[in-house]
């Protein structure tokens, strides 16, 4: 098959997508009246737009295209770091109708303003700004991965790495700002069906087709790329995926905007389960690109992240290609404007109204559409100068989960967490795992590891040390009499 033959086909397929996503984000503009539809969608959210939106931000640029690289370059590693993000989510699942229920009472929309209302301002501006980089780093991998794929489809017509990051980050831009959480969402929802459909089913069995059956797949398969084996860089992974689903902001957010306890616990748990059977999915197609399109991915394309893009032009004619790889943008967009609005409310309205808090709602709107455009440049800058989606992912993730992961999880159970002792701890979780990181990961440890020991540690002791003997009665939420009936 022509590669130039491809490019053409696919440019067009890709850019009616591009456009249709744009102008589902305008259409919602008239939706958001005020910073509760643009932030959580007036709390509208049902179980079965929750799922699939939890699903499309879950399964993003890194979770597909760089876990496929790792699956690619480092076999069975891809699913040993997603098992353990899946049983986080599990976990996150459970309580995230407690979550719902505290929004609703006290009128809460973010994780940072939980830490205000327990904790106190300075709580809540350490860890929004930790979120806000955070998110922003998250937003950078996806630019990262959908720029790859632009690159490989338009670099007979001057597409480059470059070019292809700024396209991307326009179209963030565009429908993420105009429309906030109502955009994201009902964009997440026609994304997750483009995802099943032309991602994890079309180029699996495409994929098995081209090899000649599962015997074959099996009897030329490497046995070095199935073979499980653990080091200390993987360990760190693992530490941050599980720790860093307890304080994930984009999740909180989804939980804060669910209608009602239900709603939430029923939309995380099935959208985990669609990530679940999806980690398999993605394992196979990294593994199997190996006896379709060689060995040299990362000398023709320069990153592992083009696996699957150049999977699916391997194994797909003409049309199909295109939308195949507009599903895979699709995945890649539903997780980057997810992290984007997040990192947009912490910065507008958990630290701007921290600074301001006599700022009108017109201004902070129009302050959370100019932000919108700040953090996406700045999101452009970090995958301009890392180019793989898995390694801006975990640089991101890992002194966050390290820092705010235990303390998110104390906020929201332990009634004698204190003011001191949640500073405490996530100072001491980021400082150790900078600390571990500049020090060039020691035994070969990831830094999240002894970061969210150190979290731990300090949190406990200090809280301990400082509680009253009347605990906080925050926690004791009062749950809907209709939704205790209903349970």
């Amino acid at each position: 098959m022509n590669h130039s033959e491809i490019h053409i086909f696919d440019l067009l397929i890709i850019g009616a997508y591009l456009i249709a996503m744009v102008s589902v984000g305008l259409y919602f503009v008239r939706r958001v009246k005020n910073t509760g539809d643009y932030y959580v969608a007036g709390r509208t959210l049902g179980p079965l737009v929750l799922m699939a939106t939890v699903c499309a931000t879950i399964i993003g640029g890194s979770g597909l295209m760089g876990r496929a690289g790792v699956a690619y370059s480092s076999g069975f590693k891809a699913v040993l770091t997603a098992i353990p993000y899946l049983l986080g989510m599990l976990l996150f699942s459970a309580y995230s109708g407690r979550i719902s229920d505290i929004g609703i009472q006290h009128n809460i929309t973010s994780i940072p303003e939980l830490f205000e209302r327990r904790f106190g301002k300075a709580a809540k501006l350490i860890l929004a700004a930790m979120v806000a980089f955070t998110m922003m780093g998250t937003v950078a991998s996806q630019v990262t991965a959908t720029a790859t794929i632009l690159k490989m489809l338009g670099g007979e017509i001057g597409i480059s790495y470059e070019l292809g990051a700024c396209i991307a980050c326009a179209v963030f831009i565009v429908y993420t700002a105009t429309s906030g959480l109502f955009g994201v969402v009902y964009t997440d929802v026609l994304q997750f069906y483009m995802l099943i459909l032309f991602v994890y089913i079309l180029i699996p069995i495409a994929s098995i087709i081209k090899v000649g059956g599962i015997s074959n797949f099996t009897m030329n398969l490497d046995p070095s790329l199935v073979k499980p084996y653990i080091n200390g860089d993987i360990l760190g992974d693992i530490v941050t995926y599980l720790v860093f689903t307890m304080a994930g902001a984009e999740m909180w957010q989804r939980a804060f905007a669910a209608k009602n306890r239900k709603a939430a616990k029923k939309g995380m748990f099935l959208g985990t389960i669609v990530y679940g059977v999806t980690i398999g999915l993605v394992f196979f197609m990294g593994i199997v690109a190996h006896q379709i399109i060689g060995d040299d991915v990362l000398a023709q394309y320069g990153s592992t992240d083009a696996t699957i893009p150049a999977l699916a032009i391997s194994v797909l004619p003409i049309g199909l290609t295109g939308l195949a790889l507009a599903g895979i943008i699709s995945v890649i967009m539903s997780t980057a404007d997810s992290y984007l609005l997040v990192s947009v409310q912490t910065c507008v309205h958990d630290i701007g109204k921290s600074i301001r808090p006599d700022m009108k709602e017109k201004t902070e709107m129009r302050l959370s559409r100019g932000f919108a455009v700040v953090l996406s440049v700045g999101a452009l800058i970090i995958a301009l100068y890392i180019k793989n989606a898995y390694n801006i992912l975990m640089f991101a993730w890992s002194f966050y989960a390290a820092a705010a992961g235990l303390p998110a999880f104390a906020a929201l159970f332990w009634k004698k967490a204190t003011k001191a002792g949640i500073i405490a701890g996530m100072l001491s979780g980021f400082v150790v795992c900078i600390g571990w990181k500049l020090a060039g990961l020691p035994f070969g440890l990831g830094a999240t590891v002894p970061g969210a020991i150190a979290c731990g540690i300090a949190l406990v002791v200090v809280s301990l040390l400082t509680c009253k003997k009347h605990s906080s009665v925050f926690l004791d939420v009062q749950k809907n009499p209709a939704e205790l009936a209903g349970e």
